[in-house]
């Protein structure tokens, strides 16, 4: 069966804190398919996170997170799926990296990631490693989503923040057949998915690339901002809108839009690390 396949990208902050019950019950009303989720930790409210999501229907998971360092910020991918995680010599060695196969009646992989900011020193070999993995990928369909930290220059700020060299990152992933998938659909019109504290400028830096073998089922690509209720802010739960991507992809029969009926959300006793399901490695050039 022909239907939507939801993934949704959301930077998290922070690993989750004392607001992890409204960032399960947010993703619960969005009813994805797949998670990415950035500035997820080795903690106890990423683990309650985690566990939480497996209580909903997503109990193939996949995390960059360790538990030697549990206050670093790094990456879970959930699926209602089986995935396969993908290593490539000329990916980020990096925790804010994490490539998996989601094994989906129509398999798909998802590059997830979190490029550091200009300041660590680490942001443009990170960008320059991303850009190697798409010009060698020749698995199929994919996406690389995340919080780039990068954007375009005018459009994608209220006030003066990305250069060139972020901008000619997004022209080189263009050019090697990776689409952003906002301007795709949306074309010039201006979004911002994070706004700096101070002087509360809006920017665009979480987006979604898809590749030449997935742009013709993209049917949406959306922002999204969670709030905790009418009239709530709407960096209450976050300080970053979700990204929101339907792919036209083949479903099994039968199979439900997933997070609807499920269990209450289940507590994680301690903060112990866990990888909810088996992943299978694959490693490419």
């Amino acid at each position: 069966m022909m239907s939507a396949v939801r993934l949704i990208a959301w930077n998290i902050r922070a690993g989750g804190g004392r607001r992890v019950d409204a960032i399960l019950g947010q993703l619960e009303r969005w009813t994805p398919d797949v998670v990415a989720l950035s500035e997820f930790r080795a903690t106890e409210p990423s683990v309650t996170l985690a566990r939480g999501l497996t209580a909903h229907g997503l109990a193939y998971q996949l995390t960059s997170a360790s538990s030697r360092t549990p206050n670093v910020n790094a990456l879970l991918v959930a699926s209602r799926w089986p995935l396969r995680r993908v290593r490539m010599s000329c990916a980020p060695a990096d925790c804010r990296w994490l490539l998996t196969e989601v094994e989906a009646p129509e398999p798909f992989a998802v590059g997830a990631m979190h490029v550091p900011n200009r300041v660590s020193g680490r942001k443009y070999p990170f960008l320059d490693a991303v850009l190697e993995v798409a010009r060698r990928w020749r698995r199929g369909p994919a996406l690389l989503a995340g919080d780039t930290n990068s954007g375009r220059r005018d459009i994608d700020e209220e006030s003066p923040a990305f250069n060139i060299r972020e901008e000619s990152w997004i022209d080189a992933l263009a050019a090697c057949g990776w689409a952003d998938a906002f301007r795709a659909l949306s074309g010039q019109q201006r979004a911002y998915t994070w706004y700096s504290p101070n002087g509360r400028n809006g920017f665009r830096i979480d987006q979604a690339f898809v590749n030449a073998a997935l742009r013709d089922r993209l049917s949406t690509a959306r922002y999204v901002w969670a709030r905790t209720g009418r009239g709530g802010r709407q960096d209450a739960i976050s300080d970053h809108a979700a990204l929101v991507v339907d792919l036209a992809l083949a479903r099994a029969a039968g199979t439900p839009p997933l997070m609807n009926a499920r269990k209450p959300l289940a507590k994680a006793p301690s903060a112990t690390l866990e990888v909810t399901s088996t992943v299978r490695e694959e490693t490419s050039a």
